[in-house]
């Protein structure tokens, strides 16, 4: 997966966001900022991306989103349900209409036998009370599966608000 390939799914979010009147907040964890710097590589995407938030440890996450520090206790930082609640808390902690959440295990280290190396969790929150979570296990290096990562939740995003507007 190659960077323009990255930045062609993210000119199709901005395009689609642009046409409903809709924007996008991310709360990034492996991906370190990688899905702002894709969506912000697009032309007038100040249009449509409002905000991103980079909450690499679990104190980033329960300071800037309010992830509950039982959620992440209970679940981990690599859980669907801290993904469900970083995209939640990038909504209430911004003026976007979507909000979309990464975490995961990049690698090369940091695996667990729960929680292997290229395991990711994601979150799709709308302003309507849409809220939608999935665990995906990629394969690769590092950098590669944090370019699918940067992929799964771009694409994950057209899909959700494609049928929403629809």
């Amino acid at each position: 997966m190659n960077q323009q390939t990255l930045e062609t799914f993210a000119a199709q979010v901005g395009a689609l966001l642009l046409a409903n009147g809709q924007k996008l907040a991310t709360a990034e964890s492996c991906t370190g900022g990688w899905v702002g710097q894709c969506l912000t590589a697009v032309a007038g995407s100040s249009d449509w991306f409002e905000r991103g938030f980079v909450t690499y440890s679990n104190v980033a996450k329960h300071e800037m989103l309010g992830v509950d520090n039982e959620t992440l206790l209970a679940h981990g930082a690599v859980s669907e349900a801290t993904a469900a609640a970083m995209a939640a808390g990038a909504l209430r902690h911004s003026h976007a209409d979507w909000a979309l959440a990464i975490t995961g295990v990049a690698g090369p280290g940091g695996g667990s036998p729960d929680k292997p190396v290229g395991t990711v969790c994601f979150a799709w929150a709308g302003a309507e009370g849409q809220l939608d979570s999935q665990t995906c296990h990629f394969k690769g290096a590092r950098e590669e599966v944090r370019a699918q990562s940067v992929a799964h939740a771009l694409n994950g995003l057209l899909e959700r608000a494609t049928h929403l507007s629809a």
